[in-house]
């Protein structure tokens, strides 16, 4: 089963959760155990699990990021000014893939899923879902 939904940004950079989103599909799925496999479509942004009950780890995060690759002084922003972002959802990553169990997200209580933006604001991010039921 594939599912694909939209997440709008309002800054350039920053976590957005999207946890209940994806609940929410595989609830409707009837897929009790198999994974779950969330992709965003993009070269500047990421799919991220981290941390859900305290926001600093989101903004530790950003911040991190920001420092370890700076803004303006990379080749590629000669072209669109977003070089760092490129890099960074490269260290990211486009997916994640979690395990259904019990027809619930495998997640741990402090977990939950993030889209990371890194080239904001969007009016639409698209983010893919793939159920994929076991055997």
């Amino acid at each position: 089963m594939q599912s694909i939904f939209q997440i709008a940004t309002n800054k350039r950079e920053g976590l957005y959760d999207i946890t209940s989103e994806i609940r929410g599909i595989v609830s409707g799925s009837g897929v009790k155990s198999g994974t779950v496999n969330v992709y965003v479509r993009g070269a500047t942004a990421g799919i991220m699990i981290q941390e859900n009950w305290d926001d600093s780890v989101q903004r530790d995060v950003v911040n991190f990021f920001r420092k370890l690759v700076p803004q303006g002084v990379w080749e590629h922003d000669a072209q669109d000014g977003n070089g760092d972002s490129h890099i960074k959802a490269g260290i990211v990553g486009p997916s994640e893939t979690i395990p259904l169990i019990d027809s619930q997200l495998g997640l741990s209580t402090w977990q939950n899923i993030f889209l990371c933006e890194f080239d904001g604001p969007r009016s639409s991010r698209e983010v893919v879902l793939t159920i994929i039921p076991s055997p």
